[in-house]
């Protein structure tokens, strides 16, 4: 199996920046990709950056100029550099990760969140 874990987010002013970590643990055989989505309440979950191949990375319209994804393979680790944080930006943010297990299936692993609040 694999397990998620985000850190990473706090309260932060509009205008500032943080940085969000995942780490990918477990037995599996590759990471195929991986990416951010986030939830703000009352809302549905939404994609915020998806980054394949170690190299190959989308944007959310809403973040993209913002928001920087990227990936350390050799620690099964990924982070989103988000900087001109907004109100609007407010959400709990979650990894995501398509992984080929060692059986050679392929699984969808999701973490449980780490909560980012911007104040006006």
């Amino acid at each position: 199996q694999v397990q998620l874990m985000e850190s990473g987010g706090g309260l932060v002013q509009a205008g500032g920046s943080l940085r969000l970590s995942c780490v990918a643990s477990g037995r599996f055989f590759s990471i195929n990709a991986m990416g951010w989505y986030r939830q703000a309440p009352g809302k549905q979950r939404e994609f915020v950056a998806r980054i394949s191949s170690g190299v190959v990375t989308n944007y959310a319209d809403s973040v993209r100029g913002r928001f920087t994804i990227s990936v350390d393979n050799a620690q099964n680790m990924m982070y989103l550099q988000m900087n001109s944080l907004k109100p609007e930006d407010t959400a709990f943010y979650y990894c995501n990760a398509d992984v080929t297990l060692i059986s050679w299936s392929s699984i969808d692993a999701w973490g449980q969140g780490t909560q980012v609040i911007v104040s006006s």
